[in-house]
Parts: structure tokens; sequence; C-alpha cells
């Protein structure tokens, strides 16, 4: 029997939702009408998981920031959340979304500023300023001032749209690359954004490979673009070299799959393992925080903005919840309502 149908007849007491649709939809059963079904979404303090379609930028295609920065405006979230998950989900931005590491919102901090002192000209204005969101369509799926400013980017970088088609204004190459997914949800996301890129004559063509060939083609870098999530944790170290190093972009198996090459990186990266207290951890995280997303070496998705729980009200909860968000370890039995 699904998880789902047992948890509606009371043979599961609590079960974490994954499903938007089914957490818009699914719990409409009389228990929930009744409240002996609570639905509830439980806040955490950890960073939010970093979602993105990652560029690699080992291929010449990718190497031109003012080309990443285009394909980030093409990309229709307002769109996308509303027709396919019911508006549940919130924008992605940097890559510690929802805890005090996070540069998001916050101006940079004197201390900040000091580490990103080397390399200011590496941090877009409106990222140091704190202002900085990723660009957003008008939630139509046919912005064409999005589109406009994307083109612009483009021509800068000198492609522009012949016939139909983004070629190269030198050798008239097509711009075309292939996005690698493993998953049904993953092919769905990405069929929409190909739709959405080929309205600026890019032919970006969606490839399903088994779980097998996936990993081994990631972990040996050998993709255009992806889909990957990176974890953080309140206490960032020496992984983020692993994950963003210079010396990680060549070496198989590391997560810097996007191939950056950061002095400015490896900088706060060395920063962050040698703080030596929290306020110095936090400027070096911030930092670094804005320094990914200044780079635009992803095109960042989207993320749920807690735990969706829905419980018997037979299980009780503390009210307020851990870093974690709510533990099952933590709850207890009570009295049916």
């Amino acid at each position: 029997m699904p998880c789902f149908e047992a948890f509606k007849r009371h043979l599961v007491d609590a079960r974490f939702e994954s499903d938007p649709t089914r957490w818009q939809t699914g719990y409409d059963f009389p228990a929930v009408k009744t409240g002996a079904v609570i639905t509830e979404v439980i806040p955490t303090g950890l960073p939010k998981p970093h979602y993105a379609l990652v560029f690699n930028t080992r291929r010449a295609l990718f190497a031109d920031i003012r080309v990443r920065r285009a394909i980030n405006d093409l990309f229709d979230f307002p769109w996308i959340d509303r027709s396919f998950y019911h508006g549940l989900y919130a924008r992605t931005v940097g890559f510690f979304d929802g805890s005090e590491l996070s540069a998001v919102g916050r101006p940079a901090s004197d201390a900040e500023r000091h580490l990103l002192a080397p390399f200011n000209n590496e941090i877009r204005p409106e990222v140091m300023a704190g202002t900085y969101l990723p660009p957003t369509a008008d939630g139509t799926g046919r912005d064409r001032r999005k589109l406009a400013a994307a083109l612009d980017l483009f021509a800068q970088a000198g492609w522009e749209v012949r016939a139909g088609k983004l070629v190269s204004r030198d050798s008239t190459t097509p711009f075309s690359f292939e996005i690698m997914v493993t998953t049904r949800e993953q092919e769905r996301l990405c069929l929409i954004f190909a739709s959405q890129l080929a309205r600026a004559g890019i032919d970006a063509r969606v490839r399903m490979v088994d779980a097998v060939q996936f990993d081994a083609r990631r972990s040996s870098f050998d993709f255009d673009m992806m889909p990957f999530i990176w974890h953080q944790s309140l206490s960032p170290g020496n992984e983020q070299a692993f994950y963003f190093g210079s010396a990680a972009a060549s070496t198989p198996g590391s997560r810097n799959y996007m191939g950056m090459r950061s002095p400015a990186a490896d900088a706060l990266t060395a920063a962050l393992i040698d703080a030596k207290d929290r306020a110095g951890l936090v400027a070096a995280a911030r930092a670094l925080d804005r320094v990914m997303i200044s780079g635009a070496y992803g095109v960042p998705l989207f993320h749920a903005p807690g735990q969706w729980l829905a419980r018997w009200a037979t299980i009780a909860r503390p009210i307020r919840p851990s870093l974690y968000g709510t533990m099952p370890e933590t709850w207890w039995s009570a009295p049916a309502p």
C-alpha cells in the first residue's frame, strides 16, 4: 500500500510530504477537514539547499559570464512555479539562503568589504549592496522585456539571432547544448526551460540518462548543463574548497561541477577555515556567497519554504522546532481530539 494511502487510513501517524501537487490538492480528505489530521509548514534554521541548473564553464560556450547571465534572464520562475508547483516554492538566490550566513538582503559589512577588497571587480554592485535578486520575469511565460535583456547580453558576447536561431556572429555556429537529467521530474522541468530558451533561438536538448551514467558523467565533468543540489551547514569549512576551489575544478569526483577557478573563492574558503570566531566565519561565508552569486555559475531554481508535515492529532510535537526542523524523536502521543 502506498505510504500516502496508509497515512490516510491512520496506519501511519505522520508523514513529511515532498510533492507540492499532493501537498496542495491531496490533503482534503475528511480527517483533515475535521481536524483529526493537522497539516503544517515547519520552518528550519539551516541554509536552504541550493538547487540549480549548473553551467559547465569548462565548455567554451559557457565561459563568458554574459552568456550565463543571459540564460538566467530567460528562466521564468513565476510562471513555472505557478503552473507546475502551485506557487508553493521560494526562489533560490545564494548558497546559504535562510540562514545568518546568507548575503541575500544584507549589505556587505566592513569585515566582508575587507575580505573582498582585492576582488571588487568580481562582485556585482547590487550583490555588494544586498539588493540583488535573480532576474524575475512577469510570469506570463512570454516576457518580452527579459527576452530583450537576454538578447542584448548575447549580442555583447558575440551572438545574434539569424533566421530564428542564435548563432555566433563570427562563425555562424549555432548556440546549442545538452541538459543532462536522470529523473522524470528533472526532465519535465528542463523541457519547460528548453522551450523558454527556444524563444531566444537556443537549441537546448534534454537528455535522460540512467543513474549510473549520470554519476559517471557528472564525476568526470562530461556534461554541458545539469541539475544539482548543494547542501550547506551552519559551520562551513574545508568542504567549500571541494565544492568551489580552483584545484577541485580539475579533480574528477569533486563537486566543483561548474569548473570555476576564482581566486576570490579560494581566498574566502581559506578565510572560512582560518576564522577565529563566529563573527569571522559569518563574514567569510557571506563574502563567499557574494562571489558565488556574482559569478552566475548556474540558474538558481527553488526550494520549499520549510518542512511540509502532516500528522494525526494523536501525535504532538514541540511548539518550537530545532534548527533541523521538527524531528520525530521529539514527538509524543497525545489524546485523540
